[in-house]
């Protein structure tokens, strides 16, 4: 049974490139980059070198790429340093509805803490209401967080007119962007969009799990989470993942290569599928097609089975889906994306998100949907009886 993976989101394969260049510094260049000798110095290499390939493809300077352990950490730092660094300006927060839990999650905990958070609500299509954002906007407003890639439905939101609005109302607010599924899929130049910090994981673009960067404008002030021994000029303690660095390094090359082709592809795949089950009985579609949309994602809600239901007939079949996101699977709960965009509320429990990589085919989502013809009709049939 041949394999079908449709669920780059949650994470994807590693190239190849990616993986020997993994491999080359565990085994062979495996130095602490603080070491004073010359395999320290070797690793040292590695990580300046993988800063500047990041730094070149977001036109900022290496000194403002932070390298951690993933998109968890650089969405926690960007929030939780934020805000204790700049709580005398003032304790107010914004971000929206439909954020990821490594968002949601740091925010809750900060309102613990005294700070006030503003939730912006959605429309139908995922996307915030910038006038809602500019009367939200108040003095005492010290960071607006906003995703810039929906992580279920592909919602993009406007960072260039949220940006614009923010530094317009208050100059000295910062604005963070979750661009976990946005990097490697849009040409992102943070300070063109006023973008102060911006989050980023490597293994959603073939890189390595456990390793990620954020963006942190060299204006802005953020204190530390990590403290130790004073690595990366003392804002994130502790000995570099250098192989998971490297490996950053040349996802985010490769992801910028040839990148207008790539993202045509991708977005070919996802505009393909959505015209395929879209004719499939008791479908809803919940992402745009074309450029409307993320050129990754593409979530559809199935009548009349539950969505754990049909996961698992598809991956009897080698089809690889998922029900959500994948770092909230611990801990289910409806969606607050799909409630958040007003999905009816006998298909919040029967949507499934299908994320296409450069690696997928036609063919392949040919024999997804062929799978689906079949099962629908009977786990329907199974689930009424």
């Amino acid at each position: 049974m041949k394999e079908i993976y449709f669920d780059n989101s949650a994470t994807t394969r590693v190239l190849d490139q990616v993986k020997d260049i993994v491999v080359k510094v565990m085994t062979e260049d495996y130095g602490n980059p603080s070491a004073r000798h010359r395999k320290g110095k070797e690793a040292e290499d590695y990580v300046k070198a993988a800063a500047d390939e990041v730094a070149k493809t977001l036109k900022v300077q290496p000194k403002e790429i932070l390298f951690t352990s993933g998109g968890t950490e650089s969405n926690n730092m960007a929030l939780i340093g934020t805000a204790l660094a700049n709580q005398r300006a003032g304790k107010h927060i914004i971000t929206t509805r439909i954020e990821h839990p490594s968002v949601y999650n740091p925010l809750i905990m900060l309102e613990e803490q005294g700070f006030e958070v503003t939730y912006l609500n959605v429309d139908s299509q995922g996307h915030i209401s910038l006038e809602e954002l500019r009367e939200s906007l108040r003095p005492d407003t010290i960071l607006v967080s906003v995703m810039y890639v929906n992580n279920e439905i592909g919602a993009v939101e406007p960072v260039a007119e949220i940006g614009r609005i923010v530094k317009a109302s208050n100059p000295s607010a910062l604005f963070h962007v979750d661009a976990i599924q946005a990097y490697g899929k849009y040409r992102i130049w943070p300070k063109k969009l006023g973008i102060d910090l911006l989050s980023v994981s490597a293994h959603k673009i073939h890189g390595p799990k456990g390793v990620g960067f954020l963006y942190i404008n060299e204006k802005a002030k953020i204190k530390p989470l990590i403290l130790g021994g004073g690595q990366q000029r003392g804002m994130r303690s502790g000995t570099e993942n250098v192989p998971g660095i490297a490996g950053l390094g040349m996802a985010a090359r490769e992801a910028y290569t040839d990148f207008d082709e790539k993202i045509a592809y991708i977005c070919g795949l996802k505009d393909y599928f959505i015209d395929c089950v879209s004719e499939l009985d008791g479908v809803t579609v919940n992402s745009q097609k074309g450029e409307e949309g993320a050129p990754q994602i593409a979530s559809a809600s199935f009548s009349g089975v539950r969505s754990e239901v049909l996961l698992h007939a598809l991956e009897d079949r080698g089809i690889y889906v998922s029900s959500g996101s994948a770092c909230s699977s611990n801990h289910p709960a409806i969606s607050g994306t799909l409630k958040g965009i007003g999905l009816k509320r006998e298909l919040l429990d029967a949507t499934l998100r299908f994320s296409f990589s450069i690696l997928n085919t036609r063919e392949e989502i040919d024999g997804c949907i062929g799978a689906l013809r079949e099962l629908l009709p009977l786990l329907r049939r199974y689930q009424r009886g």
